[in-house]
C-alpha cells in the first residue's frame, strides 16, 4: 500500500511546480535574419521618448547599459556599431482570485489516507496589481532601420528597491538574447 501512495504523493506535489514553471516568464525577441551582428561591438544609447515615469526610464536605460557592458559591448557616443532605444508601459492586471487546492496524503501504523481541501483568500487592499512590459530595440546606425527587438514583463505591486531590482532582471534577461545565435543550417 505504500507505493502507490507515495505516487500519488509525488503526483500532487509535482503539479503545482510545473504550474509554477508555466508562470514564469520568457522574453520574447525578433531580429533581421540577414544581418550580420558579428562586427558589433560600441553602442549608443538614444534618448527615450517623453514618458510620465522619469524614475523608471533611469533605472531602464541604466538597466541597459550595465547589461551590454556585462556582455563586452562598449559605449560610444558618435559612430557607434549600432543604437539602442527602449519603450516601456504600465498597465493594471487584476490580483490571482485567492483560490486554492490543498491535496495530501499520510499513512498511520498500518493504514494510510489522502484529503482534499480548499480554501478562498479575501483581498485586501487594491485587487488589481501593475505590470511593466519593456521593450528594447537595436538600430542599425546607418540605415536607421531596426535589427533587433526584445521584450518582456514583470508584475509589481509598488515601487521601490524592488521594483528597481526586477527592471535589472527583466532588462539583463532580453539582453541576453542579443545578439542572436546563428541557426545550423
Amino acid at each position: 500500500m505504500k507505493k502507490p501512495m507515495q505516487s500519488v504523493f509525488v503526483a500532487l506535489v509535482s503539479i503545482p511546480l510545473l504550474l509554477l514553471a508555466a508562470c514564469s516568464s520568457t522574453p520574447k525577441n525578433d531580429y533581421d535574419v540577414d544581418y550580420d551582428f558579428s562586427n558589433l561591438k560600441s553602442f549608443s544609447q538614444l534618448p527615450p521618448s517623453a514618458n510620465s515615469d522619469p524614475l523608471s526610464a533611469n533605472r531602464i536605460q541604466q538597466a541597459i547599459a550595465t547589461a551590454l557592458i556585462n556582455q563586452g559591448f562598449n559605449t560610444q557616443e558618435k559612430a557607434a556599431d549600432f543604437n539602442v532605444a527602449y519603450s516601456f508601459k504600465v498597465e493594471d492586471k487584476p490580483k490571482d482570485s485567492g483560490f486554492s487546492i490543498g491535496l495530501g496524503t499520510g499513512s498511520w501504523g498500518s493504514s494510510g489516507g489522502a484529503s482534499i481541501g480548499t480554501s478562498v483568500d479575501v483581498p485586501v487592499g487594491s485587487d488589481t496589481a501593475k505590470i511593466q512590459t519593456i521593450q528594447i530595440d537595436i538600430i542599425d546606425p546607418n540605415s536607421n532601420q531596426l535589427i533587433w527587438r526584445g521584450m518582456d514583463k514583470f508584475t509589481f505591486d509598488e515601487g521601490g528597491a524592488a521594483k528597481a531590482d526586477e527592471t535589472n532582471a527583466t532588462v539583463s534577461k532580453i539582453l541576453a538574447q542579443f545578439p542572436p545565435k546563428k541557426q545550423a543550417d
